[in-house]
């Protein structure tokens, strides 16, 4: 008697924070668990290069499978068309928690001018003490949302206004380093 191969075939995958769905190839549902979809947002974020990597995960009790993001990143092709010749460019990278995850951040801006290292290092301050705060009390899915909605960088840059005008302000890479479990989740809650 013979066995029956088991054949490959498309799944469908969810993705909420974009509002789409794609299709994996694989065996079955187990098979494409924990697989990483690379999303192009260049045409959605008119003209930014960016890339979204989604992480796939099953809901084997409803059959479906759904994406959480896991990284956001700007195309270094994208930020070096930005600067320009006598401008300076600010760079900055650290980790900050959020409500039920921890994250990476590395934010990008350019100054109009040239600028001494003073205002360099008082802008880099300035953004990581607005971030740590608008990110604390937030789930990393509304905070890749607002990043990939420009809200955070619209707010950031009407801000660091005050301590020096900035043709550009972006979030160059925004990536999920651990995420808290359930259980960590309600006793933060229940410390507060």
């Amino acid at each position: 008697m013979a066995i029956a191969k088991r054949k490959k075939r498309f799944h469908e995958v969810e993705m909420p924070i974009l509002n789409k769905s794609t299709q994996l190839y694989g065996y079955d549902l187990k098979d494409i668990e924990g697989r990483i979809i690379k999303y192009d947002l260049t045409r959605i974020l008119k003209g930014k290069n960016s890339l979204l990597d989604l992480n796939v995960t099953v809901n084997e009790e409803e059959n479906k499978a759904t994406s959480e993001p896991k990284r956001f990143r700007i195309l270094p092709s994208f930020m070096k068309r930005m600067v320009r010749n006598r401008t300076s460019y600010v760079e900055d990278s650290f980790n900050a928690e959020c409500k039920d995850a921890k994250l990476s951040i590395k934010p990008f801006l350019i100054a109009r001018r040239r600028v001494s290292n003073s205002v360099r290092r008082a802008l880099r301050n300035k953004v990581r003490e607005e971030i740590r705060d608008y990110i604390k009390d937030k789930s990393y899915n509304e905070i890749f949302d607002d990043v990939l909605k420009n809200k955070i960088q619209k707010d950031l840059s009407l801000k660091l206004k005050k301590v020096y005008p900035l043709s550009l302000c972006e979030i160059r890479v925004l990536e999920v380093k651990e995420k808290r479990a359930k259980e960590e989740k309600e006793t933060m809650k229940s410390k507060e």
